[in-house]
C-alpha cells in the first residue's frame, strides 16, 4: 500500500525530501505558495557542506550535478577590521570540496528537475486526526487529505501550529540586504577588495559581508544590533533614506567597506529570528517538520544543509519501512531534534560573538573555523 504524502514549501528542504523519495519510487506532492520558479529572487548564495548538504544530494543521485555547478573557489573568505585593514585572507585548496557554494537559484532548479510541484498552491493551516487523515487547506478554500503532510514551509511556517504553538522570536540584530551587479566591470576596485570568495568587516556590534554569486553578482549584507522597530522612521521604499540610515550606522569605517553600500541598489530588511535552541514536539500522527520551520536558526551556514539532509533522511526512512510511517516519522524526529539542538546552539553562540560589542570576538570564531 502507498501512502498519501505532501510535503509544504519548495525550498532546498522540501524539494530535497521529494527528490529521495522520488528515487524509491514513493509518489508524493509538493505545494507552494509561489506561483512559479522564478516568481522572485532566489535568494543568495548556499556553501554545501560534505556531511550535511552535499551527503543529502548524494541520496538523490545528484552529488555529480552540483559539482559541475558549484563554485569551489567560493570558500575563499577575508577578514577585515572597520579600518579596512586585512586581517585574514583564506583560499581554499585546488581540490578543497569541503563546502563549495552554489547559487541558491541553481540549486532550486537541479533539485526541482521533473518533479511535479503543484505552484500557487498556499496552504494556510493543516489539520490533523481527522477520519480521512491529515487534512490540508489552502487559501483558495480547497482541502485535501494526507497519511502524512511533512512542513517545509520555513520560519513562519503554517504548517507548525499543527504540532507546536512556538514562533520566532527576534535575535536582537538585524540584517540589511543589497547587491552588486557586473562587480568585476562596474566596480573592480570592490571585486578586489571582496576576492573569489566572501568577505566580511567587523566593528563593535555591526557587521558588513559581501558574498560572491555566480555572473558577477554580489550579496551585501549590513548587520548590525537594533530593536525591531529600528527602522520605523525610514520608507524602507526610500533606498536612499534607507542608505543614508545605513551609512550613518557605519560612519567611521573606512572609506572603501562603506562603498559596499553607496553603490547597492535596492535595500531588503531582514530582521534574524529564531526558534528556541531545544524546540521539540510532541509526535502528531500524520504531520511532521523540516528545516527551518523544525528549527529556525541564525544564518550562519547550517540551516540549509540541515534542512536538505532532514528531507532525504526523512525519505529514506519512510521508503525503508512503508508498512509503519508513524514509527519511520517518530524515529526521524528524534534524530533531527538531537542534531538540529547541537547546531542551533552553536549558531546562536556564533551570532553572538559576529555581531558584538568587541570585534575580536568574530575574528577568533573564524580562527577557530577556518583551516590553518
Amino acid at each position: 500500500m502507498r501512502h498519501r504524502i505532501a510535503v509544504v514549501g519548495g525550498g532546498p528542504a522540501g524539494l530535497t525530501f521529494a527528490r529521495v523519495l522520488r528515487r524509491h519510487d514513493c509518489p508524493v506532492t509538493v505545494f507552494e505558495r509561489d506561483p512559479a520558479p522564478d516568481a522572485r529572487p532566489p535568494g543568495g548564495t548556499l556553501d554545501l557542506q560534505e556531511r550535511l548538504g552535499q551527503l543529502a544530494l548524494e541520496k538523490a543521485g545528484l552529488l555529480a550535478e552540483f559539482e559541475a555547478l558549484s563554485r569551489p573557489e567560493g570558500q575563499a573568505m577575508r577578514i577585515l577590521d572597520a579600518d579596512g585593514t586585512v586581517l585574514r585572507d583564506w583560499l581554499p585548496r585546488p581540490d578543497e570540496r569541503a563546502n563549495p557554494e552554489i547559487d541558491r537559484g541553481r540549486l532550486r532548479d537541479l533539485l526541482l528537475g521533473t518533479l511535479d510541484v503543484r505552484w500557487g498552491r498556499a496552504v494556510t493551516r493543516v489539520v490533523p486526526g481527522t477520519d480521512e487523515g491529515a487534512v490540508v487547506h489552502f487559501a483558495d478554500g480547497r482541502q485535501e487529505a494526507f497519511d502524512l503532510v511533512v512542513g517545509a514551509d520555513g520560519a513562519w511556517s503554517r504548517v507548525r501550529p499543527a504540532v507546536s504553538p512556538v514562533t520566532p522570536h527576534y535575535t536582537g540584530v538585524t540584517s540589511v540586504e543589497t547587491a552588486l551587479d557586473d562587480v568585476d566591470t562596474r566596480h573592480p576596485d570592490l571585486a578586489r577588495l571582496i576576492g573569489d570568495g566572501s568577505m566580511a568587516a567587523y566593528g563593535a556590534n555591526r557587521a558588513l559581508v559581501a558574498q560572491r554569486n555566480s555572473g558577477g553578482h554580489v550579496k551585501v549584507y549590513a548587520q548590525f544590533r537594533a530593536p525591531l522597530d529600528w527602522h520605523t522612521h525610514l520608507d524602507r521604499a526610500d533606498a536612499e533614506a534607507v542608505r543614508s540610515a545605513l551609512l550613518a550606522l557605519f560612519d567611521g569605517w573606512a572609506a572603501p567597506v562603506r562603498e559596499l553600500l553607496r553603490r547597492g541598489g535596492t535595500f531588503v530588511h531582514r530582521p534574524l529570528h529564531v526558534l528556541p535552541v531545544s524546540h521539540t514536539w510532541p509526535h502528531v500522527s500524520g504531520v511532521t517538520l523540516l528545516g527551518d520551520a523544525a528549527h529556525l536558526m541564525p544564518p550562519l551556514g547550517a540551516g540549509a544543509n540541515l534542512a536538505m539532509l532532514e528531507g532525504a533522511e526523512l525519505a529514506e526512512s519512510i521508503a525503508a519501512g512503508p508498512d509503519d510511517l508513524g514509527e519511520a516519522v517518530r524515529t526521524f524526529e528524534e534524530r533531527m531534534w538531537e542534531r538540529a539542538g547541537r547546531w542551533a546552539r552553536i549558531t546562536t553562540a556564533g551570532l553572538e560573538r559576529l555581531v558584538s560589542p568587541d570585534p575580536a570576538a568574530a575574528l577568533a570564531l573564524f580562527d577557530e573555523v577556518q583551516p590553518s
